[in-house]
């Protein structure tokens, strides 16, 4: 059986090898007609590409390294799915890495996978400080985009969802609905999601009076503190519990939704309960989790982008932060029946 090669392909599109090649590689930016044609006359013919070759001639790999902090968040999945696929279109691979929560495990995944030779690097930093002095080396070793957090601005291209946004519908919907004493349920200030939902909730929540932006607790992003976050507040006086909680993940808010199930409160006739995420999980439980749609999708494709463009000689020192709306998905844990 023979194989296609750039040959064929160049004579099936009416292409120079050099414009075949760099249409396939995406090594330098070409115009879209010419791209679509060198594209459709490489499938029509099968054409696959030698990548063990083209790594020997120009020392690029067609794999792009993958840092997680936590892939048992269930957020991470969808979104390394999501990642996976875009990264395919443009002919890459993905090397992944969890690095559970931990910094220093995360310098050294990102040290393995430049030793790999990785051609760029996807971040999501696990922490906001301690994450930094490593990212920003490889950052000046690779194209890299820092993805759904941050860890400080102006040494790398970063996409994420806008938080504050999201808290704000957040509460929105619970003063239209009726609320009046919610409580943020979320982490530590040790990454960027957990300080910008924690901070939105306080600068929001002065309209629901001078208390509430101080009715906060820190535990981490885990069904287990949603549990215990919940036994706190109602082994205080009935006249100190919330009417709604805010919780700043859909994991704590499903740990909270099972605590008051389990001590009888009713959801969301005395409290109501949402999430951020909108993980798959969130519309499975009982009741279903208000929560704030990610868009994963499209935050996949940004920084899909956002390297191809580097990879293909973009060299503006001005980084891009790109901040992608989110959506109040409302469901049965903030009014009843649905809405």
């Amino acid at each position: 059986m023979a194989f296609a090669t750039l040959k064929d392909v160049a004579r099936a599109s009416g292409c120079s090898i050099a414009t075949v090649s760099r249409v396939l590689a995406g090594s330098r930016p070409v115009g879209e007609e010419t791209a679509q044609r060198v594209r459709a006359a490489a499938e029509r013919l099968g054409y696959r590409p030698n990548h063990a070759a083209r790594a020997l001639r120009s020392r690029a790999t067609g794999t792009v390294g993958l840092v997680l902090p936590q892939i048992t968040n269930p957020f991470y999945p969808a979104l390394v799915r999501e990642l996976a696929h875009a990264l395919h279109a443009d002919g890459r691979a993905v090397l992944f890495a969890d690095c559970d929560d931990d910094p220093g495990a995360e310098a050294e995944h990102i040290a393995d996978l430049l030793a790999r030779r990785v051609d760029a690097l996807l971040v999501v930093p696990a922490h906001e400080r301690l994450s930094r002095p490593a990212v920003a080396d490889a950052a000046a070793r690779v194209p890299l985009v820092l993805l759904d957090r941050g860890c400080g601005p102006g040494f790398a291209d970063s996409v994420a969802v806008d938080n504050a946004a999201g808290t704000a519908l957040v509460l929105d919907h619970l003063a239209a609905t009726g609320r009046r004493r919610p409580c943020f349920l979320g982490a530590p200030g040790a990454a960027s999601a957990a300080v910008e939902r924690r901070a939105a909730y306080e600068s929001g929540a002065t309209a629901f009076g001078p208390d509430a932006p101080g009715r906060v607790l820190l535990g981490d992003f885990s069904v287990e503190w949603g549990r215990e976050a919940v036994d706190r507040l109602w082994d205080a006086p009935a006249t100190d519990r919330p009417d709604a909680l805010v919780c700043a993940n859909d994991l704590i808010a499903l740990g909270a939704l099972q605590r008051l199930h389990q001590r009888g409160v009713d959801v969301p006739g005395e409290v109501a309960v949402t999430g951020f995420d909108d993980i798959p999980m969130a519309a499975l439980s009982s009741p279903a989790v208000t929560t704030v749609r990610q868009p994963v999708a499209e935050l996949a494709a940004e920084a899909a982008r956002l390297l191809s463009r580097r990879l293909a000689g973009d060299t503006d020192h001005a980084r891009r932060a790109t901040r992608l709306a989110p959506a109040l998905v409302v469901r049965e844990s903030s009014v009843g029946g649905g809405g």
